[in-house]
This record gives C-alpha cells, structure tokens and sequence, in this order.
C-alpha cells in the first residue's frame, strides 16, 4: 500500500484528503508541522508528500530543501494560497515534483498524486538540485495566477539552473523579456552578466558586429576593436530578443557560438572562446521561415531544444484583475498620482477585450488612465482601447438574442432543405457538440470547469462527450 504524508495546519484539508485517499486504497497520515514530518520521516518512508508552503513553525519549501537533502527520490507537492511567481520558480529549483495551488479541486490534485506516485516507482536514482540562493525582487514582476501562468513559473524552476538553450514563444507584450530574466536570476549565472539583445531594432548590416565585434580597420569607421556582446557576456546570459530578425549569415555565426562556444570578430583572424548561455526570443512561426528559407534549419533545432510558449493576455483573463492592480499601483508611485481607487465596472469592459497587444497593452492602457483622471477615482472613461476589437461586446441578452438571429436567417432555409422536418433535433445536436468542443478546448480538456461553464453537471458532460466522441 503506497505511503501518502500530508503537511498542513489546516485540520479541516487534512482530514478530507486523509480521508478521500484512504478510500482510494492509500496510506494516509497527517502532520501539522514541519516539525513533525522532519522527526518521522528519518524513519518513516513515504512514496509521496503534499506539504504545504505555509506551517506554523516554518516554511514549505524549507521543509521541502530538508527533506530532498536525505530522501532525494521522494516527490513532493507544495500546495499553497499565496501563488507567487518566485515561490512556484524556487519550490521547483529545489526539487519539488510539482506545485497546486488552492483552493484546488479534488479530481485535479488526484492526478497530480497519481502522477507523483508513478513517477516515484520508475525514479531510477537522484537529481540534485542546488538551492537557489535568496532571490531579491525588483519592481518588475511576472504577474499571474492561472493555470497556464503556473506552468510558466514551473518550467523556468526546472531549466533556469542548467545551461540549456531556452526558446521562448509568444506573442508581442507577453512578457518574453522577463521571463529570460526570471531564468537568469535563478540560475547560477545571476552573478554574471545578462544582455539583452533586440535583433529586429538593430540594423542587418550592424547585428553582427554588434555580436560579434570587430577588430580596427575593418570596414569604414571602424576605427578601433570593438568588443561584441557575446564577449561582453563571458560566464553570464545572453537573450536574443526577435531571434528571427537575423540575417542567415549572423544565424551561422550564432549557430557555431551554440556549437562549439566560439566565434571571431570581424576582421580578425583570432579564435574567441565564450562561455555563455544562450536565450532566444520569437513572436514569429520559424516553421514557416524555414518553409521560406529565411531561417536556418540547424539552428532552430538548437534552439528548441527546451521551448517555453507564453500565454497571450486572452488566453489567460482571470489575471487580468491582478494585472491591473499591480500596475494601478505601480505607475500610481511612477507618476506620483494620488489615485486611490479603481472603478470595479472597469474589469467587465476589460474581460470582453481581446487585447491584441497583451500585458505591454493592458500597463499602457492604466498608465494612461492614471495621467488623464482628474479625480481620486479610476473609471471607464479613462481606460481608452487603442484598437476597435475584433470581439463583439454585448449589453445586455437582447443584443445578443438581436445578433444570433441574423447570423442564423440566411441559414435557415439551407438548413431546413437539408435536415426537412429534423430541423429542430440536428440542429440543437450540432449545436450543443460545438458547445462542448469549443468549452472543453478554452478550459484545455478540464472537465470540472467545462461543466461550470455550461451549466451542467460533470455527468451529463461525460455522457455528451461519449455521445459526440470528443476528445477531452
């Protein structure tokens, strides 16, 4: 019988899970300090561990850092209310199997310990993980709590302490800048130095010297050696921001830097060696600039050898509020403004946008509101859309009930000839399977939050997804 200890001072969390895992045919025991699973388990082994981050005499992860120092093999999920970008990036650098964050749901943390378990039966032997040392916040942050930004925040903590090449994907404002800072300044290298490289703002015919260097005599104006960035960056981190920006010729370059970690400056004859970690950054389909010949097929494949995709803004809009908060405040200190409160009316105009610009938009946008509110309050008619969107807003159901009927009217007698006297039947069929398709592809094949937003219960939807063979 597998062996599951559960750390948490909530008695109320302990007691349900102690309970919901014995009836799943577990061996469940409970602790409610960091003291007492650091007494036991010298002696007591355990096949899984939900611990959380915040006990009474100590912290989780300082709990989490002892544990993996003696049992190495053991997995580890911290569950926690407080869902920090720092606490998810250092729980997986120090070892931890994964991260949840409550309140959570039972089905969720159910597979989360099944996967934990399975991963502890075929773990061969130990991965040591140095400790991050203390991380120091600036005012720059990564903002954002769901689902899809706590997968970002684990991915950085499994690959910031290695050297690999890291490929970071998205979209213009998603944050690809900061998050190649987040892998630096948890990596060893964070006492070296970090450059950041924009290939698109700097000129083809400049990239490559600006890279590389050049030596005196070069070419006209090149009146003395110039160190490139790659030297510049010697046993720290560079980023390659817009990656594909850059002619073929300097990708052949890059591409030997990766290789070999050397490269010579224009002009010159001497071989640089460089010992330098590589971040690369694209909001383009480098797929389809290969298809073009505009991108190097050796270099993509050593660039992706580890790729993170940043959600856009749209995907992820239940951050949107705290998005707003943290730079409500923020340009608020900036701009020495005295606003002290944010109309709630404000978040609904906001989630019916589609935010072609992501986060980079959403700060101008509140930075803006703060410079043209003459009150202490920050309303509607301050917060200006820099595009017309693409996405229609609704009053009210009327409005809605308005528009389906005349998207549907040009429709109806194609629909009639082919189904006949079957109209009503079919079509509320293909309806309710666009429904559940479309529903289960925004939740991303979460059943529990899909039946939410239908309005049915978790039964009916498995019983529409056999009827309509989905893939969930």
């Amino acid at each position: 019988m597998e062996r599951i200890a559960i750390v948490d001072d909530d008695l109320s969390l302990c007691h349900f899970l102690k309970k919901t895992l014995s009836q799943k045919g577990y061996q469940a025991v409970t602790f409610h300090s960091g003291r007492e699973i650091l007494k036991v388990i010298k002696d007591q082994e355990a096949d899984l561990i939900l611990l959380d981050n915040k006990l009474p005499d100590q912290m989780g992860l300082d709990v989490l850092k002892e544990i993996k120092q003696s049992h190495p093999k053991v997995p580890i999920i911290i569950m926690t209310a407080f869902g920090t970008t720092d606490t998810a990036i250092e729980a997986m650098r120090l070892g931890a199997f994964d991260y949840i964050l409550k309140p959570f749901e039972l089905e969720e943390i159910s597979e989360l310990i099944a996967k934990g378990l399975g991963a502890n039966k075929l773990m061969k032997r130990a991965v040591a993980i140095p400790a991050l040392s203390e991380y120091s916040e600036d005012s720059d942050q990564i903002i954002g709590k769901s689902k899809a930004m706590q997968e970002v925040y684990k991915f950085i903590g499994q690959v910031a302490e290695s050297d690999v090449t890291v490929l970071i994907r998205g979209e213009s404002g998603t944050g690809k800048e900061l998050v190649a800072r987040a892998i630096y300044q948890h990596s060893h290298r964070k006492e070296g130095p970090f450059l950041a490289i924009n290939c698109a703002a700097i000129p083809e015919t400049l990239l490559e010297s600006e890279l590389f260097g050049y030596e005196k005599g070069a070419f006209t104006g090149a009146h003395k050696r110039r160190i490139g960035k790659f030297e510049q960056c010697d046993k720290g981190t560079i980023l390659l921001d817009e990656v594909a920006d850059m002619s073929l010729s300097t990708q052949a370059k890059v591409l030997r830097v990766l290789q070999e970690g050397r490269f010579e400056r224009i002009g010159g004859n001497e071989t640089i060696k460089v010992d330098v970690r590589v971040l690369a950054s694209t909001n383009r389909k480098l797929e389809e600039l290969i298809k073009q010949g505009q991108f190097r097929t050796d270099l993509y494949y050593r660039l992706k050898i580890m790729t993170i995709n940043l959600p856009s803004l749209r995907e992820r809009k239940e951050d949107i509020r705290d998005l707003v908060e943290y730079f409500f405040h923020f340009h608020n200190r900036q701009l020495g403004t005295q606003v002290s409160y944010i109309d709630p009316s404000i978040f609904d105009k906001m989630l019916s946008y589609s935010w072609p610009g992501n986060v980079r938009e959403l700060a101008n946008m509140v930075k803006r509101g703060l410079i043209l509110c003459k009150g202490n309050a920050l309303t509607e008619q301050q917060i200006i859309f820099d595009v017309v969107d693409e996405i229609t807003s609704f009053a009210n159901e009327e409005e809605l009930e308005n528009t389906l009927v005349k998207k549907l009217d040009p429709l109806f007698t194609d629909l009639l000839r082919f189904w006949g006297t079957g109209l009503h039947s079919n079509l509320l069929e293909k309806i309710e399977k666009f429904l559940i398709q479309k529903t289960l592809s925004e939740t991303k094949g979460n059943q529990v939050k899909a039946a939410k937003l239908l309005g049915i219960s978790r039964n009916t939807l498995r019983h529409r997804i056999e009827k309509y063979m989905l893939s969930s």
